[in-house]
């Protein structure tokens, strides 16, 4: 009886609570999420999975938890508290990303930089709230709907509430579908959201090549805090236009990427523990991460508008919306939103424009963050 007593008392019977049922729950929403509706299903699948096995609870001392110094979960956390996926992640991305639709129309760039808006405006709502300086930067950066700068400026600036901060994060870039095409529809006429674009023009292979060398040295020059992201997105992407490293750009977009993926999912929701997650200030960080995505998606759509008033040939303010960083989600979103008023328009290439630039945005607004906050 003492061996069976013990057993249930290191194990979870004895240490489970209301917290930890809480956050299974959850977990396992994310998992129904992602299959059920393709809700970005190679975040939140490794998310969700990772949450379930960070809530079951086990007695001190066992050195397997996330939080257990020299335990297999703890190693791998490195990676997400110490910034080392993040970088990793835009390598891939950089290599999968096709600028060119940005460098077609170069006016839509400013739809990337209006969304970055909501990072700022949250930013100051987090201040007024009472959050510190370098606490409410991380927050504020959730609106720019970009996990990875989400992790990375987090474990830089408010490590304790890195969990909250990239769980947030990445529910709400899963939840693009759901969020934006209501915004979009309430701030448009459907005058606007018929609007045809004209089609975007060819970009050489020259511009495509010189594009990651200038636009990092400018975008470093203008927020050095951002080295590291933009240094490994730009880096990327020149593997992938240079056209003498295709076996190296194929890897870092295809096996590369899926792995440091993965780890960084199943880590991330393994840190939610119930009893460091289940906070007063964990739900504020939600409530705050869903205004500030919100204002960031009416900032690029309100701002497409104005443009047209001094604009010669319109812009759909729809594709404003793809000013946040989902990539390539608030594209195809504003694609559905169009495509429901006139099935014959299609404004994916253009709404692209804005949603790369929101990847540079975001990262620079890190850099930036980082540059006066650290």
């Amino acid at each position: 009886m003492d061996t069976l007593t013990q057993f249930l008392s290191a194990g979870a019977f004895g240490h489970f609570t209301l917290g930890h049922a809480i956050m299974i729950a959850v977990g396992v929403l994310f998992i129904w999420l992602a299959i059920a509706k393709d809700y970005e299903p190679l975040l939140l699948v490794p998310i969700g999975f990772g949450i379930v096995v960070g809530n079951i609870p086990f007695a001190d001392g066992m050195n397997i938890g996330v939080y257990e110094e020299g335990s297999v979960l703890s190693i791998l956390y490195k990676g997400v508290s110490q910034g080392w996926y993040p970088p990793l992640i835009f390598l891939g991305i950089g290599a999968m990303t096709d600028f060119g639709a940005m460098l077609q129309a170069p006016k839509l760039i400013l739809l990337g930089a209006a969304a970055q808006a909501g990072i700022f405006l949250t930013f100051l709502g987090a201040i007024a709230l009472g959050f510190p300086l370098p606490k409410a930067a991380a927050i504020g950066i959730i609106g720019g709907a970009d996990g990875p700068t989400a992790i990375f400026l987090s474990s830089q600036l408010a490590p304790e509430y890195l969990g909250a901060i990239a769980i947030a994060a990445y529910s709400y870039m899963a939840l693009v579908p759901v969020i934006q095409p209501p915004i979009i529809k309430l701030l448009t006429t459907k005058e606007e959201r018929l609007i045809r674009m004209p089609p975007s023009k060819p970009v050489s292979k020259r511009t495509r090549m010189m594009f990651p060398v200038v636009a990092f040295l400018i975008a470093a020059a203008v927020a050095p805090g951002a080295i590291t992201l933009l240094g490994m997105l730009f880096f990327g992407n020149l593997l992938k236009e240079s056209g003498v490293t295709d076996r190296l750009a194929k890897t870092a977009r295809t096996a590369f990427i899926d792995m440091v993926t993965i780890l960084l999912g199943l880590t991330v929701g393994v840190s939610t523990d119930a009893d460091r997650f289940l906070e007063a200030s964990s739900l504020l960080i939600f409530g705050l991460g869903a205004a500030a995505f919100a204002v960031a998606t009416a900032a690029g759509v309100l701002f497409a508008k104005l443009l047209n008033k001094f604009s010669k040939s319109p812009i759909n303010p729809i594709i404003g919306a793809a000013g946040v960083s989902a990539v390539p989600d608030s594209a195809r979103v504003c694609q559905l939103v169009a495509a429901r008023e006139d099935p014959t328009n299609f404004v994916i290439m253009q709404a692209m424009a804005p949603n790369v630039a929101g990847v540079i945005g975001s990262a620079v607004a890190a850099g930036i963050f980082l540059a006066t906050l650290m």
